[in-house]
């Protein structure tokens, strides 16, 4: 049986900054954030299932964000131009709307890093659906971003591609959002055989 973790200790072992950003943001931990949280950091494959409004979507990123942050600040460059998230959604639409929602969120523990007298850290994000425009696409492949947050269809095209696998090879970690919506059909299917990939 797996025991609660108390929310107060949810955020041991976060960076400052982030841990710092989150206090200021929020009021408390949510449950799936003070479950999920240790899994994650220990680089399990977790599986968050909660009511909407329990920022589940936070509990995916921010323990990846802490990741990139610890390893971009014991690097004197920085974190490299490599992709080592990548987010996949079914819904095209939610897409655009996680990039705005991680830019909060980095802009945040970027400030906090600053008045921690810390260095300034680029985390870059990027969106790569089938309406991305061709000159954002070029980008991408000059420059991989450290976050790239994509669709099943548009995940399977990277995967089809030299510059694509290239840029997908460096991949750490992979959240895979409003999974229910499409586990059981074709596209479901098509998902978890790029997954396996």
């Amino acid at each position: 049986m797996n025991l609660p973790i108390p929310a107060d200790s949810a955020l041991n072992g976060f960076h400052p900054a982030v841990s710092a950003w989150f206090s200021k943001t929020f009021a408390t931990v949510t449950a799936a954030q003070a479950r999920a949280w240790p899994l994650i950091r220990q680089r399990r494959s977790t599986l968050i299932a909660a009511p909407t409004g329990s920022g589940k979507t936070l509990t995916a990123f921010l323990a990846v964000i802490d990741e990139l942050v610890h390893r971009g600040l014991e690097q004197p460059e920085g974190l490299p131009d490599e992709t080592l998230v990548v987010y996949v959604s079914p819904l095209k639409a939610l897409s655009n709307d996680i990039r705005i929602n991680l830019q909060d969120p980095l802009a945040g523990i970027t400030e906090q890093l600053r008045l921690l007298g810390l260095p300034e850290l680029q985390i870059t994000t990027a969106v790569r659906t089938g309406d991305t425009p061709q000159k954002e696409r070029s980008a991408m492949r000059k420059t991989a971003p450290h976050i790239l947050v994509t669709t099943p269809e548009s995940l399977y095209v990277l995967l089809g591609s030299d510059s694509g696998r290239q840029m997908l090879g460096t991949t750490r970690t992979v959240i895979v959002d409003e999974i229910h919506a499409i586990a059981a059909s074709k596209r479901g299917s098509h998902l978890a055989l790029s997954l396996e990939r």
